[in-house]
Formats: structure tokens, sequence, C-alpha cells
């Protein structure tokens, strides 16, 4: 199978790439190793668009996040993912950091930060009443946004697929062969390009082409998530003074109406480590105290982990490190923010290389999933009229319908697991994390894939719920 270019990865920087690259004439595919879109990294952060600020002047990482940002609002209405632009305070709670804040905002001023603002206590707490009372001052960076990281992801897949990219799924890229016009992958797909945007994993499929090795190493972040009732306690989003490892802990609300609280910033040599622990979960609690002291930990629903890809270099590593081979390595915080912009960096980049021809029937709007939650009564009564299962409640803590889980099961880059119908709709996502409405998704899905209960995964091959049939167990017994 012969393509001009091969896309390594269908996290939101591959995704992002290849949707940059539909606006093309040129053959693409993204090869992913997981069952979905949004496997790895991406589906596990802040969801946090950040203003730009915090990256050194000069650097990737301050160059693309500032052009993420001011890309997000156009991309967020043209693919229909939600993104709210809530602003975000850096605190102080102590006179002494009061020059780190200072730092931050010249750093914010060098890199083009629109509209920051160093507020003091009393602005401060008349916008967040329940921050520390302790807190001295602040910086303000009104450009700051929350996003949903998956639905993010997952709409830039499906307008790439839309116009025209193929998604292979469950295929690891292990086997690159260097060919006279590009490489072969796997000794069957070939591709004049291809874009290494594997993750954690960037490193391991960079240094079996180069000798000039990329080093990536997983960094653990866990979190909190609290339940819909605890959504008042921030609307910004609430950074501590940053440390050697990152922003720190942080409290912010989600585009769903949750409060997330964390992260961890633990390196590990497990590139599969995504389990949460008491250590870490004790240390958030002891953290955030610092931000709010009385945060509802009765309200948590869930807890979890990600890991971030974290380089040697303190930057990005976006370049092209042999012929043909293109990295986009190294994508930590703010990667989400800069996904956009690196799609058009990296795009750009094939263009110079492939001088292809823009597609004249490139469609660069995609309908978004139907959200009966927001809908009017009116609105919600005519689509029941037009499909009876929109009005059949699956997920009564979301409020998901039936017609949403079998529309997320039937769209160009298709939900095939319990999780990807989660990612895509919601259902599962509440107060009782599935415990009520996983069996009926999970018969949804049957029935929109072949049919078997016993086939259907939460996230892939080794994820099936069912192992066996007690009553007919039980049954052969007797």
């Amino acid at each position: 199978m012969k393509y001009d270019v091969i896309i390594i990865g269908a996290g939101v920087s591959g995704c992002a790439v290849a949707r940059e690259l539909a606006k093309t004439d040129l053959r693409i595919m993204v090869l992913e190793k997981e069952e979905d879109v949004c496997e790895g990294t991406s589906k596990a952060n802040s969801g946090i668009v950040h203003a730009g600020y915090d990256a050194m002047p000069g650097t990737l990482k301050a160059k693309l996040n500032v052009r993420g940002n001011e890309m997000m609002a156009r991309l967020s209405e043209e693919l229909a993912f939600d993104f709210i632009r809530n602003g975000s305070l850096v605190l102080c709670f102590d006179e002494r950091g009061r020059k780190q804040i200072e730092e931050l905002y010249e750093r914010g001023k060098a890199n083009k930060v629109p509209d920051l603002e160093i507020w003091e206590r009393e602005r401060i707490l008349e916008e967040e009443p329940n921050v520390n009372e302790e807190v001295v001052c602040a910086l303000h960076a009104p450009t700051a946004g929350i996003v949903c990281p998956f639905g993010m992801n997952i709409a830039l897949a499906e307008n790439a697929a839309d116009n025209g990219v193929r998604f292979v799924f469950n295929e690891r890229a292990e086997h690159f062969e260097r060919t006279q016009n590009g490489w072969k992958i796997n000794g069957k797909y070939d591709s004049e390009i291809v874009i290494n945007a594997a993750g954690v994993y960037a490193g391991h499929v960079h240094d079996a082409v180069s000798k000039e090795k990329i080093e990536i190493r997983p960094r653990k972040g866990e979190y909190f998530l609290l339940d819909h009732e605890a959504k008042g306690l921030a609307s910004h989003t609430l950074f501590q003074l940053p440390g050697p490892y990152g922003k720190g802990v942080l409290i912010a609300p989600t585009v769903h109406e949750n409060i997330l609280v964390g992260p961890t910033a633990d390196f590990t040599d497990n590139f599969e480590e995504t389990n949460t622990t008491m250590p870490g979960l004790e240390r958030i609690r002891s953290l955030a105290a610092n931000t709010i002291r009385n945060i509802p930990y009765h309200s948590v629903i869930t807890s979890f982990a990600g890991l971030r890809a974290v380089g040697n270099t303190k930057d990005f590593i976006i370049q092209e490190s042999v012929p043909g081979w293109i990295d986009v390595a190294a994508i930590e915080s703010p990667g989400l923010t800069s996904a956009p912009a690196i799609g058009e960096m990296v795009a750009e980049m094939v263009r110079k290389r492939l001088h292809p021809e823009k597609k004249a029937d490139f469609v660069s709007k995609r309908k978004g999933f139907v959200n009966v939650k927001k809908l009017s009564k009116e609105e919600w009564n005519e689509l029941i009229e037009k499909d009876k299962a929109y009005g059949k409640i699956v997920c009564r803590c979301e409020m998901v319908t039936e017609g949403q889980v079998r529309d997320a099961c039937n769209r160009s880059v298709p939900a095939s697991s319990t999780d990807g119908i989660k990612r895509r709709v919601r259902a599962g996502m509440g107060r009782c994390q599935g415990g009520f409405c996983l069996p009926r998704v999970m018969e949804i899905v049957a029935e929109c894939t072949d049919g078997s209960m016993e086939k259907v995964q939460k996230a892939g091959a080794e994820s099936v719920y069912i192992t066996g049939k007690n009553k007919e167990d039980l049954d052969g017994v007797r």
C-alpha cells in the first residue's frame, strides 16, 4: 500500500497533523497501536489551554503555545468540540514569590501573550472566594481556557477521516526499512514521508532509524475528578507558582462542569504505568490545600493518571531527523494547546518537500455529537420524532441517549469499545462511572459491531468484560 505520508500515532499531535495535511491532495494514513484515537497521553491530561507565559521565549513551546491558543476558538467552532476561555490565575501565597510572578509576567509579554495582569489579594478573592485567604498576588491570563482533550482529539481525527485520511488501528509500527523513495513500515506500507508522533514511545520509534538518539522519559501525573455538585469551587484555572517539574498541582473546572485536582509529576521507567497510588493522591490533597483548603473530596467520582513524554532538551522536538522522517517528539505541556500549531508547522514542512496541491473540496467543518442536555424541550422532541432512539436514556448521570451511543459507533472514526463511547458522548463519565449504563452500552456496541457481547472491550483486545456465562456453566455441572 503506497502513501505520500504515514503518521505514527493517533494522539492529538498526530491527528492535528493529519487534519492539516488533509487540506491537500496527499494520500495519508495514520497508524495507531491501540484500538482508537486518543488512547495515550492525549486522553489523560488537564485539558488546559495555556496562555503561553510559562515557556522560555524563543522556544518552540513558546511560539506554538501562543499560536495554538490563538487558533483554538475558531477550531472549536469548525470542529464542534467544547472550549471555554475561562482565564487562569498563577497564585502566590508568600510575598517572596512576587518576583517570580513578575518574571512570569515579563516572560509572557516577551512571548506576546495578550492582556496579562498582576492581581492583588482583594481582586483575587473577589473573583475566586474559595481561594486560601493567605494569597498575596497572582498572574491573571484571560486568554487561557479549558477544552475537552479527547473531544478535541476525536474531532481532529474525524475531520481528517471525512477528508480522506485512512486510520489503521491495532497495529504497532515496528519495522522500518529505507527505500529508494522513502520508507516501508511493517513490510507493507510504503510512504515518501513518515511522521513520528508516537507520544511516550516517540524516542523508541526514532531510535529505530537514527543513530542520534532521542531521550524520552515518561512522567506520570495523577488526578482527582470531582462530580458536578462541586462545580462552583473555582471558575478560573488555578495554578500555584511553577516548580522544577512544571506548573504544579492545579484546581480547574472542566468544560463538562466537573472539577479537576492534580497532577503529581513523577518520572517512571514504565511506559505503561497509568495506575493511581495512595501516596500520589495523598500528595495532591496536601498540595492542593495550599490553593483551596476545603476541597470536597466526598464528591470525587474517579481518579486517573496519564503519562507525559518528557524530552531532555526542555523543548518540543520537531525536526526532519533523517531524510523523509519527521519527528514530533517530547510533546509535553503545553502540547495540547500547541497541537493545532504543531499541525500547521509539520504540514508546512511536508508541503515544502512534496509540493502538493490544495484539495478543492476540503470540508473544514465537522458535525459534532448531539448533547440532549443542551437541547430545548422542543428541539429534543423534534429529534425524537426523527429517531426514537434519542428518547431512550442510557446514561442517567450524564443524560446520554441510545441515539447518541449509536451515533458514536457509526462515525468516520467509530467507537469500537466502551471507553470509546465514554470519550465521545460521556456514557459512563458520571457519578456512577458506568455502574448503571454499562450493560446497555455493551449491548449497543455489540449490535453495531459483530453482535457478540463476549467481544465487547473496555479499551483494547485484552479488556473484554465477559469471560464466561454463569448459568450455562452451572447447567453443565448439573
